[in-house]
């Protein structure tokens, strides 16, 4: 049985890490070893910050609607048990956009959530 030589699979392997690796500083981008941990590295990062990232956006939408609604007299909480009370199905992203540009279109909203809300 003839011997398996791997020259080509590796070097392939080896191209392809490195191509993922362009663009980093120092050996990170030329030397096969710290080349893998660093692709490695950026590949949990960018696992985890893709989670992230929808925490933060989440954050950001709730203190928009929160500005948007305090100034017309109430707390972020009290409006969404409204919305919920009044039937509005909007989700928080829709809404921070409508507190953002348009503002009459909010206001009517927050009016609606008020009158649903327990005296």
């Amino acid at each position: 049985m003839p011997r398996i030589k791997r020259g080509v699979t590796t070097r392939q392997k080896h191209k392809r890490l490195l191509d993922q690796a362009k663009g980093y500083r120092g050996r990170r981008k030329n030397t096969i070893r710290v080349a893998r941990q660093a692709v490695e590295k950026a590949g949990q990062y960018a696992y985890r910050d893709r989670k992230v990232k929808k925490r933060n956006f989440r954050a950001l939408w709730i203190q928009r609607i929160n500005a948007a609604v305090r100034a017309e007299g109430l707390t972020y909480s009290q409006f969404m048990h409204g919305t919920k009370l009044a039937g509005i199905e909007l989700d928080r992203k829709v809404m921070a956009d409508l507190a953002m540009n348009e503002g009459a279109a909010f206001k009517a909203i927050i009016e609606q959530a008020k009158k649903a809300l327990p005296a």
